[in-house]
């Protein structure tokens, strides 16, 4: 017997059994979509969304299973099948894993559509939101937000490739997103670009009179005063922090005091401003905080000092949010034209689109630049660097 060519075969079918699993979930997640949108499932996946309330308890045990009924048995049976059909059509007893996958799926909702094995639903547990939206697969806050933060987005049900595609992974429609430096070129992009996704938008800026929109909430605030913000920032769904300042060549004592205070400690100040208004049931799940540090954590600025605070902004955020109460992204964007850098190269609006664009994807480090060097090293830096202050540091609080 050739074992060489019997471990290949073998490696070659955990392969496709891999692949099985994700096209049973690529079915699970369009049969999703088709009940938001064909009109012949609308009526049975709507008894999905009735059976639950807001703290994700039943509404009634009889509603939940005929949501169990005419939703998730059906949803089940339609992945063994294709799962079965690819199996038997490629003669593959490694595809044939995903028709396994999917009676995990079928055998729970049948039970559950008689009263029985409720706790196996795991995604619709009951009980506080404790954690924040997971990454590449849908925990209980990513799922709650597909009930009653926006149903028309969430889609995914166990990982979130379909969503990261469809751009479904972060609903923007009706929330409040206050934006800092919101006079600044990037601030007024951010704007238009929030503004048509639907989002209510609030300018924080040390310019008020710079001359807004007459729909866009205008509130004045000043540096070292950010406290005078706390009551607004209670109702803020998403604080976007993009104030700076660059003194370019300058090394004086004045300008390393100007740079950090205005690159790093007021924006420390209002960060944990906002994170500590994340009290509420749903906050871990609709709250977040994107943080403009710039490229500048990895490459030169030719501005020592403007590289050094932000440098030192994007290391201690990567160290608060190892335990933040909600999703903090890094907006690491490289030059763009404006007052701050009037020798930029890239459109501020298009920028703003990007950033949205991959929000909307769900993408934590959000890095937009024409140096390709950056989406390459800021990924490797970002690991070890959270690595090392996970294993190094400690989230006790102190008393």
């Amino acid at each position: 017997m050739d074992f060489k060519l019997l471990s290949s075969q073998l490696l070659i079918q955990l392969l496709l059994g891999f692949v099985s699993v994700f096209l049973v979930e690529l079915v699970r997640d369009f049969y999703h979509l088709a009940g938001h949108y064909w009109q012949p499932l609308q009526r049975f996946h709507l008894l999905h969304h009735k059976a639950y309330r807001p703290d994700l308890t039943m509404a009634s045990l009889e509603t939940y299973k005929k949501a169990q009924r005419y939703n998730d048995v059906p949803e089940s049976i339609l992945m063994l099948v294709v799962a079965a059909l690819v199996a038997g059509l490629l003669q593959s007893y490694g595809m044939a894993f995903g028709c396994l996958y999917s009676l995990s799926f079928l055998i729970p909702a049948i039970a559950r559509s008689q009263g029985l094995l409720l706790q196996s639903d795991f995604t619709h547990q009951p009980g506080a939101l404790t954690e924040i939206p997971s990454t590449w697969t849908v925990n209980r806050a990513y799922h709650w937000r597909h009930h009653f933060d926006q149903a028309d987005a969430y889609f995914s049900g166990h990982y979130t490739v379909v969503d990261k595609v469809l751009g479904t992974s972060l609903a923007l429609k009706d929330k409040v997103v206050a934006i800092t430096g919101a006079s600044g070129a990037m601030g007024q992009a951010l704007i238009a670009e929030l503004s048509l996704q639907g989002a209510k938008v609030v300018a924080l800026t040390t310019h008020p009179d710079a001359g807004f929109q007459p729909e866009i909430e205008v509130l004045g605030w000043r540096l070292g005063a950010e406290a005078d913000l706390a009551n607004r920032l209670k109702k803020v769904d998403i604080l976007i922090i993009n104030h700076g300042v660059n003194v370019y060549d300058d090394r004086s004592f004045l300008a390393m005091q100007q740079s950090y205070e205005v690159n790093t400690f007021s924006t420390l100040r209002l960060a944990e401003l906002f994170l500590g208004t994340v009290t509420g049931f749903s906050h871990p799940a609709t709250k977040e905080l994107w943080i403009n540090t710039s490229e500048a954590e990895v490459n030169p600025a030719f501005s020592p000092l403007y590289e050094l605070s932000k440098r030192t902004l994007g290391d201690l955020i990567t160290l608060r949010r190892l335990k933040a109460p909600c999703i903090i992204r890094k907006l690491v964007l490289g030059p763009f034209k404006s007052q701050l850098n009037p020798y930029g190269i890239m459109s501020a609006r298009w920028i703003a689109w990007a950033i949205v664009a991959l929000a909307k994807r769900d993408v934590r480090n959000i890095i937009v630049t024409i140096n390709p060097i950056t989406y390459f090293t800021f990924p490797i830096k970002e690991f070890f660097q959270s690595l090392y202050f996970r294993l190094c540091s400690s989230s006790k609080q102190e008393a």
